[in-house]
């Protein structure tokens, strides 16, 4: 896969200044696009592998640990979900959200809230069971990541989270897009 940019680390001619000079400039970089593209890949598999191996600690399937992840990070934010915006947040369709939600719910892992004035919405919370598990689960992560974190400067975070906010809204606009239909067309050859 290509992010679209040289990362092979060779750059420029051997000249200095002029073109070889733009060249080596340009190509550095690449380089550094492309470093950072390779960390945020491996950030994101991580990521899936920490919540694979939460899924087997609780045995469950990936997608339902998925799924208690996405609802767990919700309540956390103050923003509980719904089924239909789990189901946008883990791609299933609603049918196959209806079966996992009851397969949590069996489970003791979730329940269904009505708490809106509308009576018709549904509210996805946690179990009072599942919290101190995922806590003593993912604590090491979150002591990590904000060890991690602690030695950047609220001006090198406030830079990141604007990048990775740039970064988000590209992917939602190319999967609204140009992704909308599964993908791009492919070339005529």
């Amino acid at each position: 896969m290509t992010n679209g940019h040289r990362s092979d680390g060779e750059g420029g001619n051997g000249e200095e200044g002029g073109a070889g000079s733009a060249r080596t400039a340009a190509d550095s970089e690449a380089v550094r696009v492309g470093h950072v593209m390779d960390g945020l890949r491996a950030f994101g598999a991580n990521y899936t592998e920490f919540t694979r191996r939460f899924a087997a600690w609780l045995g469950l399937h990936s997608t339902d640990a998925a799924a208690l992840v996405e609802i767990l990070y919700a309540e956390d934010q103050g923003a509980p979900l719904s089924p239909a915006r789990l189901s946008e947040r883990v791609s299933l369709s609603s049918g196959a959200t209806a079966i996992l939600l009851k397969r949590l719910e069996q489970a003791g892992h979730i329940v269904r809230t009505r708490e809106s004035s509308d009576r018709r919405v549904v509210t996805l919370r946690s179990s009072p069971g599942i919290r101190p598990k995922a806590i003593a689960f993912f604590g090491p992560y979150s002591e990590r990541m904000a060890e991690a974190m602690a030695a950047y400067s609220p001006q090198e975070i406030q830079r990141f989270e604007d990048f990775l906010g740039t970064l988000r809204t590209t992917m939602e606009t190319l999967l609204a897009n140009e992704y909308e239909n599964g993908g791009p067309a492919f070339p005529v050859v």
